[in-house]
This record gives structure tokens, C-alpha cells and sequence, in this order.
């Protein structure tokens, strides 16, 4: 779709042009392609410069620029991307970029500005770091001068499926891979919302400028994520890693939408036939997107999803997997959505410009952008009812909790403030390999108020809707052993696990309670050998398991300190150290 509004001509270089001069042959295998790509079009030397800029860009201060591509469709996002060499197709017809240093997100470069309006909400820690108004300014002086005479793109769209609730935002990149990245991933407007459209928030996104700390006071490095909520602007520097901007908007809904009576979460969304909708929390890699993309349910999201007094939506309208180890026998929905419009990160091609999913060289943290609608079952509008199942998934990497476990209302929010999982190789730099973390409602990196803030919402929500939500904890980590000697729990186990708790065959199953981390373990589960749900029995040393066990154990306690105010029902909901 061309918007009616776009500064610039609509006119198409030939794909196969585009490809000769950058020395490049057309892939094979584009099923996907569009017949108008190949079709011969105005050369690129028709563009002409814009008449005039897009409404809001004289508010931003934006002058002399060059080009201003605005809202172009997928096919001309792509064909600028190839012609700038920003990316190469595979043969799926995916665009394949490079990220280069920065191949995860750099929590350590993002910074919240200290300003009047929230200062006193802001939770003020090690990932909710302060930078003055006078950084953010001069940061923001320099974005200034360096887009002068450069090529943007901007994509206008939104934030939130409901539309009692959703915001307008404004995606201003310097890339034309990372503007295609941001059509794919947040809800693509219609004609008529596009020519109203106003920007709630906006993102200005120029990984070319550096960043310098002997001038910038409180930036660490040449990246800078900077968010300032009294402006509702982000500015991103320094780094082509796309899900920086994905994040950041997230970062703000988390701040907005608790003033709505929404709860933000971390977590993916399907529903079944009859409209029974499911939510999985967890951090990047514990199977969220994976989990949630099956194929006798309905996908509403994969990451971010609001639940608000009359259901769940998402926040997004597309999806960003993680593909290292892809392949077409585990995840089918997932392989079948790579193909022509979808943005695939540091991924290796082989051969005839074939992705090998299973090539980490680059990063382990491997990744791919598509629009929801690339999964055929997919639920749009992106809206679903009070959740009948909540699941928390986990990648224990010592290899001690169950694979599946029973919570009970007071034990949901002990976990779901504790966020007990491992980070995984690649989610952000520096990690090489997983590292048990503890991260407050599985998404504390994207939560700028404190985490009691979302856990009192959540508790909220659990109680109102008791009589038909039932919360489970799921592991996906490691079993008989901790991670270097166990070995990382079957893929087909863990769905029979889920669809056993998402059906209710888990209703009237007898459950015991595990020794030490007090969760109600079932005794059986349709297609799950007996012995896998016992994870003591696993290891070949059992002394080696309720030592390893007891030492996570005391791990959650002593995390647990850092909570104010909890209830003593809560608190005895903690596991035995």
C-alpha cells in the first residue's frame, strides 16, 4: 500500500536493475516475490526532491534535509535497502541484514531523562539509568546537524490493537532496512487513519551518529538509547540493532499505559477455536514466539500485549523470533513466515543464498521481523478475551525446577516479581553464555516504574478473573544437570506440556508439591514420560540435585529481599532455601 500523502513519487526500480548494479543475481526460489518487481519501472533517477516535509517535522526542528521517504510500501523500503547495501535477499525472499558490533540490545547505553514530569515515578536503578536534560539536549543538537542533507524514512503507524487505547507513533530512521523493520513490526495504518495519523510518540533512529563520551556527560559508549517521557521521544545512536527501537517503545507504553488501567506485559498471546486466550511471559529465548506460534491456535501476538479491564491486545502487529537452530520441523510457522517482506538479522547465507539458521558466528541472538499476518492463523484485529491460562516460562540453567508446575494465586506473583529465568547467548552483549538472572515480571529491562507497580495490576486482574485463569510455570531450560551437563528439555515435550495445560487436561491431575520450591507438580501429562516431570530423577547424582536445587533456592530468597511491602501471604510462597 502507497499512502496518498508520501512526499516523493511512487516510482519502482526494477528489482532485477537494482540487483545488477549492486553485482548481484536474483536469488532463486522468490514464490513470494511480486510480479511488480520485475516488472519494469521509472528509473531511480526519477525521484525528485520533496515539495515539502511531513507534517510534525518542523515541530522536531528537522531542516535542510535531503530526501524524506515517507511511509513507502514493503517493496520500495526493500528496493532502497538493496540499493544503498544495506542487505541482500535470500532465496525466501527475506532482506538479510548485517548489524555489525551491536547484535542484541546494549543495556548499558540506554538512559531515561531526569525531568520534572516523571521523575518522582521513575524507579531510578542499575537499567533505569538517569541522564541530565543537558545531555539529552546536546545529543539531540547533534541528530540535528547530522541529518542535515541525509535521506530519511519515515513510517507512521501504531501502538496498540485496542482502540480505546492505542498511540500513534512516528518511526524516523536514517535506514531503509530499519524503516521496513518498523512497518513490519508495529500496525500498519489504513489509507484513512494515515491521513489522520498524529505521532503520541516518536523514535529518531541514526546508528550512524556516534556517540562520544568525553563530550556527552553520562553516555557510555558510541551507542546512546536515550527516552525522554515529557517529549515522549526516543533517540537512538550508535547502533544498527533494530530491536532497539522496538524496545523503546515499548519502554513507553509501560510508562503510559499504566495510566490507562492497562497492564503492560512481557508475554505472547494465542487463543483456541471457542476464543480461550492464552498468555505466556518470559524473557527473549524462553520460548515465547515459538510457544505461542501453533498451529491449532490462533497467534494475537508474540511480545507485548496490553490486559485491560475488558480483554488482551497487542501492542505490536508483527513478530521478532529469534532463529538460531530455526528449522521447519520444530517451528513450521515460523520458517513459512521468513519469506519476501520479512527483515532477517545476522543470519549467514549458504550456498544459492540460503539463511543456515544454525551459523552463530555472528551472534548467537540471531533474528527475524515479520507482520503478524505471515502466520496463516493469526487473530486480526490483534484482540482477545480475559486469559483462561497464564503460563511463566523459564530457562532454568541449573537444571533443578520442574518442567511444569501448578501456581497458586500467591505463588503466581512470588514468580512473576521474581522472573526467575537465564539470559541466553546473544539477548544482549557481552552474554556468551546463559546466566541465571532475575528479572521482575520477566521484563524489568522495559519497566520504568517499580515492579510492585505491574505485579499489583496483575494481582488485580488474577483475582478479578479467578474463576477462570489458572497460572502455570513452565521450564524450558535444562534438565538432568545444569547447563554443560544437562541437556536443554525437548521442544515436543514442552508442547505436550503446554497444550496439556491450555486444553484443562491438567484440571483433575493429581499434583505434590515439590520439596523445596513448593509448586504443584503434576503426576502425569498426555505425552510426557513420568520420569522428565520429576527433575531429581534426571540427574545422576540426586545428593548433586538437592544441593544444586537448595542453591537456587536461597537465590530466590535473597532476590526476594529487595520487595517492599509484600504481603505474608506472598512471602510464604517462597520456595525452601
Amino acid at each position: 500500500m502507497t499512502p496518498t500523502n508520501a512526499v516523493l513519487n511512487n516510482h519502482h526500480t526494477p528489482l532485477a536493475s537494482s540487483l545488477a548494479e549492486l553485482a548481484l543475481e536474483p536469488p532463486p526460489g522468490l514464490k513470494h516475490l511480486p510480479k511488480s518487481l520485475l516488472t519494469d519501472h521509472q528509473p531511480w533517477a526519477s525521484y525528485a526532491p520533496p515539495k515539502s516535509l511531513p507534517r510534525g517535522l518542523e515541530a522536531l526542528k528537522m531542516q535542510n534535509l535531503g530526501h524524506v521517504y515517507h511511509n513507502l510500501s514493503v517493496s520500495e523500503l526493500i528496493e532502497h535497502a538493496l540499493r544503498r547495501g544495506e542487505g541482500v535477499l535470500a532465496d525466501n525472499g527475506s532482506l538479510c541484514v548485517k548489524t555489525g558490533k551491536y547484535t542484541g540490545r546494549s543495556p548499558n547505553d540506554k538512559f531515561i531523562v531526569d525531568e520534572p514530569s516523571s521523575r518522582e515515578e521513575i524507579h531510578w536503578n542499575h537499567e533505569n539509568v538517569a541522564i541530565s536534560e543537558a545531555t539529552f539536549n546536546r545529543l539531540y543538537t547533534r541528530i540535528l546537524s547530522y541529518v542535515q542533507g541525509r535521506d530519511l524514512y519515515i513510517f507512521d503507524g501504531y501502538v496498540g490493537a485496542d482502540l480505546a487505547y492505542r498511540k500513534g507513533v512516528r518511526i524516523i530512521t536514517e535506514l531503509a532496512s530499519h524503516n521496513l523493520f518498523a512497518h513490519q513490526m508495529f500496525i500498519r495504518p489504513t489509507a484513512a487513519e494515515l491521513a489522520h495519523h498524529q505521532a503520541d510518540f516518536t523514535v529518531i533512529a541514526v546508528p550512524g551518529l556516534k556517540g562520544d563520551p568525553d563530550i556527552d556527560d553520562g553516555i557510555h559508549s558510541e551507542a546512546f538509547i536515550v527516552l525522554n517521557f515529557a517529549k515522549r521521544l526516543v533517540i537512538i545512536g550508535g547502533s544498527r540493532y533494530a530491536g532497539e527501537i522496538k524496545k523503546s517503545v515499548f519502554s513507553l507504553m509501560n510508562y503510559f499505559m499504566t495510566k490507562c488501567d492497562v497492564l503492560p506485559m512481557h508475554c505472547s498471546a494465542n487463543m483456541d477455536g471457542d476464543g480461550n486466550t492464552a498468555l505466556f511471559f518470559g524473557l527473549s529465548g524462553t520460548g515465547k514466539t515459538t510457544l505461542s506460534a501453533d498451529p491449532e491456535r490462533a497467534l494475537i501476538g508474540d511480545d507485548e500485549h496490553g490486559w485491560s479491564p475488558t480483554g488482551v491486545f497487542n501492542f505490536e502487529g508483527g513478530c521478532y523470533a529469534k532463529t538460531i537452530h530455526l528449522s521447519r520441523d520444530q517451528e513450521p510457522e515460523i520458517w513459512d513466515a521468513i519469506r519476501f517482506g520479512a527483515v532477517v538479522e545476522n543470519v549467514p547465507l549458504a550456498g544459492d543464498r540460503h539463511p543456515d539458521y544454525e551459523d552463530g558466528s555472528l551472534t548467537e541472538n540471531t533474528r527475524v521481523a515479520y507482520p503478524v499476518t505471515h502466520i496463516d492463523r493469526s487473530v486480526i484485529p490483534a484482540l482477545g478475551g480475559h486469559p483462561s491460562t497464564v503460563i511463566f516460562l523459564t530457562a532454568d540453567a541449573f537444571g533443578v525446577l520442574p518442567p511444569i508446575a501448578k501456581l497458586t494465586n500467591a505463588q503466581a506473583m512470588y514468580h512473576f516479581l521474581s522472573g526467575y529465568t537465564s539470559k541466553l547467548a546473544g539477548t544482549e552483549r557481552g552474554i556468551t553464555e546463559p546466566q541465571a538472572t532475575f528479572s521482575a515480571c520477566f521484563g524489568k529491562p522495559f519497566l520504568p516504574l517499580s515492579a510492585t507497580v505491574y505485579a499489583e495490576m496483575l494481582g488485580r486482574r488474577l483475582l478479578e478473573h479467578q474463576h477462570r485463569a489458572t497460572v502455570y510455570l513452565i521450564n524450558t531450560g535444562w534438565s538432568g544437570g545444569p547447563y554443560g551437563v544437562g541437556k536443554r528439555l525437548s521442544i515436543h515435550h514442552t508442547r505436550a506440556m503446554v497444550r496439556a495445560a491450555l486444553s484443562g487436561v491438567l484440571n483433575g491431575v493429581p499434583c505434590h508439591a515439590h520439596p523445596i520450591f513448593r509448586v504443584l507438580v503434576p503426576e502425569t501429562v498426555p505425552g510426557v514420560p513420568t520420569e522428565v516431570l520429576n527433575p531429581r530423577t534426571t540427574w545422576q547424582n540426586p545428593a548433586a540435585y538437592d544441593q544444586q536445587a537448595h542453591a537456587l533456592a536461597q537465590r530466590f530468597i535473597e532476590n526476594f529481599k529487595r520487595f517492599d511491602g509484600v504481603s505474608a501471604e506472598i512471602l510464604a510462597a517462597a520456595p525452601r532455601g
